[in-house]
């Protein structure tokens, strides 16, 4: 059973391979170089993460400060993006923990705009991680200069950026935030039969503390509910077979060239 929104973000065939924060792996995150790099290897899927600026534009990151990706002090509610751009999104960046090939590179922090704009027919995870204040209007009015409603998937872990998004633009999918993985797990583990699942997409780690999240169980459920389970963030090529395995419907990595190649093995037998 599939989401019945009118929205192009499901209509690509299974499974989803989607680019964690671009390539994160291999390019500083959040970036668009790495996002580039992402489409490059074939992904068609991207993740992403926004906050707003003083200024009130929409910025790609996914701290609310800059000092881990680029090595300085700043909040970025507390700047204008002007002051955000000058900033080295390279800075911190090392693939080996010695090195540090992007700095000075002219990388920023990117604006939600820009990075729509230049990858128009890629669907997109859009994660807020702001909850004062309230990006949902500016991120609908980027949405909506790019054409991009039908493309997108909104996440959160909070409620009320996703309440909020429901409210304004019902046709646009989401996940579900912290409680609402709660009652559904809750929900499986009663076997109820009257559950109703609020959102689209379940995006979960495979376990959390000791609870084994995605499981033959919560796969079932989650298919029998009509919802597309996630699993995030998984690197590891053994891991990405067991889950593709189990039946989930979407991985986030920050490798994804090894996640198509996977699901490209694993097509062949």
């Amino acid at each position: 059973m599939r989401p019945t929104l009118d929205t192009d973000f499901f209509s690509l065939a299974l499974p989803r391979a989607i680019g964690h924060r671009g390539c994160a792996g291999t390019y500083p995150e959040n970036t668009m170089v790495s996002f580039q790099a992402a489409v490059d290897v074939g992904a068609r899927y991207l993740e992403l993460d926004i906050h707003t600026s003083r200024d009130g534009k929409v910025v790609v990151s996914h701290d609310g400060e800059l000092e881990r990706a680029c090595g300085r002090g700043g909040v970025i509610r507390q700047l204008d993006y002007a002051d955000i751009a000058s900033a080295d999104a390279g800075f911190t960046f090392s693939p080996d923990g010695g090195s540090f090939p992007f700095r000075g590179r002219g990388i920023r922090i990117p604006l939600l705009h820009e990075v729509l704009s230049a990858f128009a027919t890629t669907r997109f995870v859009i994660e807020i991680k702001q909850t004062e204040p309230s990006v949902v209007p500016a991120l609908l009015g980027v949405l909506d200069e790019t054409r991009m409603r039908r493309m997108v998937l909104v996440a959160s872990e909070y409620q009320a950026p996703i309440d909020e998004m429901r409210a304004f633009a019902p046709e646009i999918p989401t996940n579900f935030p912290y409680q609402e993985v709660a009652g559904f797990l809750q929900a499986v583990a009663s076997r109820s039969a009257d559950y109703r699942p609020p959102g689209d997409a379940l995006q979960i780690p495979p376990e959390y503390e000791s609870w084994r999240l995605v499981s033959p169980e919560t796969v079932e459920a989650a298919h029998r509910f009509g919802v597309e389970i996630h699993v995030w963030t998984v690197n590891e090529e053994s891991e990405m077979r067991e889950l593709l395995e189990l039946g989930v419907d979407g991985i986030l990595s920050d490798f994804p060239a090894r996640l198509l190649k996977v699901i490209r093995e694993m097509s062949l037998h």
